[in-house]
């Protein structure tokens, strides 16, 4: 199995210390099937899987939908910490359970998982690269080309250059993107690739060959689509002005840190755009950021799409003539993809070359020293760092 971990997890850890431990993390992975339970027809022994924190059940009113991939009953909940149709778990330890994580559990060389959430890919796809198609570039590239969708020659704003941001800015450039406009805070992220925003979901690829249970307190230790869709300026928005060339290797073309202003970066965007950019995707979280997204498109035509997650309690506000000026406004989650349906198209994508992931891939360690692999998300010096289990 090939894995990662995601500051997901580290939120986790800091949010929900109580009885949801002790707990197997992980979330985003490539494995091999091992076995199948009672009834499981659509998967067999050796098959190439990539577990997936929501699932596709294909029988729920959002399942059936063309338009939706918000199963009813495999949507992520990061409180759920059994299986869903016996509400026990499948690990323990001196008789005690060990709980789940979101459904998927894949900081172990086994684990199980109910088949709703395990797409069956190409077995010819290293597990070790796809994995990551798992939760964050998909999440990124499927917001831009699944639900942005920038036409050839267009403008986008790409607001956070972390992992998700960079994959929407690779989305972007696939896309045909003219411009691509970065916004980020740190000014770095144009020019180096390991450089990532702290809110931003960020995985480790872990190979593992053995079962490790892990405590609270080892863990306490520790922009493609708008390319392929042609779109003509992609604009990346971030706080981190070192953000910049990083950005660059995934088709960012200008870049924009909003401290640099003295006026509101959605005003900034319009002046470079005589009106506003085509699409925007917003990656952080932040409302203001999601504020700034939607007042940079422009009138007439321009779709802001929300993919960061904001607090539980967070709340924003825009003038409702933004909307009547025919402005769209999009949230989406998991880049719109079905599990099971899409993710495997995804792979091929890869397979195919119009997907690069190497880019992402920025360390290696062996697992023995997962926490130097936590130590560089947590600094911002990484955007997916494979983890070697000693055989």
């Amino acid at each position: 199995m090939s894995c990662n971990a995601a500051t997901a997890k580290i939120t986790t850890l800091d949010r929900n210390c109580g009885q949801n431990f002790p707990r197997i993390l992980g979330h985003e992975a490539g494995g091999i099937v091992e076995s199948v339970g009672e009834g499981v027809t659509d998967l067999a022994l050796g098959d190439h899987v990539l577990p997936v924190f929501t699932g596709e059940c294909k029988e729920c009113a959002h399942c059936k939908s063309e338009e939706s991939n918000m199963c009813d009953l495999l949507r992520i909940n990061t409180d759920r910490r059994v299986m869903i149709h016996d509400q026990k778990s499948r690990f323990s330890i001196n008789g005690k359970p060990i709980f789940h994580f979101v459904g998927t559990s894949t900081f172990s060389e086994y684990t199980v998982v109910h088949v709703g959430c395990l797409a069956k890919i190409n077995p010819l796809a290293p597990l070790d690269k796809v994995c990551v198609l798992s939760c964050g570039i998909s999440t990124g590239f499927g917001a831009t080309v699944n639900v942005a969708k920038p036409k050839k020659g267009s403008t986008v704003a790409v607001f956070g250059l972390g992992a998700v941001g960079l994959a929407a800015a690779e989305g972007a450039r696939v896309s045909g993107a003219s411009r691509i406009i970065g916004v980020d805070l740190n000014s770095n992220r144009y020019e180096q690739v390991f450089v990532l925003l702290r809110h931003f979901l960020l995985a480790f690829i872990i190979c593992p060959s053995r079962l490790h249970l892990c405590s609270i307190e080892f863990f306490k230790s520790l922009h493609q689509y708008a390319r392929v869709s042609g779109a003509s300026r992609i604009i990346g928005v971030d706080l981190n002005s070192n953000r910049y060339e990083q950005a660059k290797k995934f088709g960012v073309t200008e870049f924009v840190n909003p401290k640099d202003y003295n006026k509101p970066v959605q005003e900034v965007i319009s002046e470079m755009t005589n009106g506003g950019v085509d699409r925007s995707v917003e990656c952080t979280g932040s409302t203001d950021a999601m504020i700034s997204a939607f007042e940079c498109v422009h009138d007439g035509w321009g779709v802001a799409v929300l993919v960061g997650v904001p607090h539980k309690d967070a709340v924003f506000k825009t003038h409702p003539m933004k909307f009547l000026k025919e402005r769209t406004l999009k949230g989406t989650f998991f880049g719109n993809y079905k599990p099971r349906s899409d993710i495997p198209s995804v792979v091929e994508k890869y397979m195919n070359k119009e997907l690069e992931l190497e880019k992402f891939i920025t360390h290696q360690v062996p697992f023995s020293e997962i926490n130097k692999a936590f130590e560089y998300m947590l600094k911002g010096e990484s955007i997916r760092c494979i983890i070697k289990m000693e055989e």
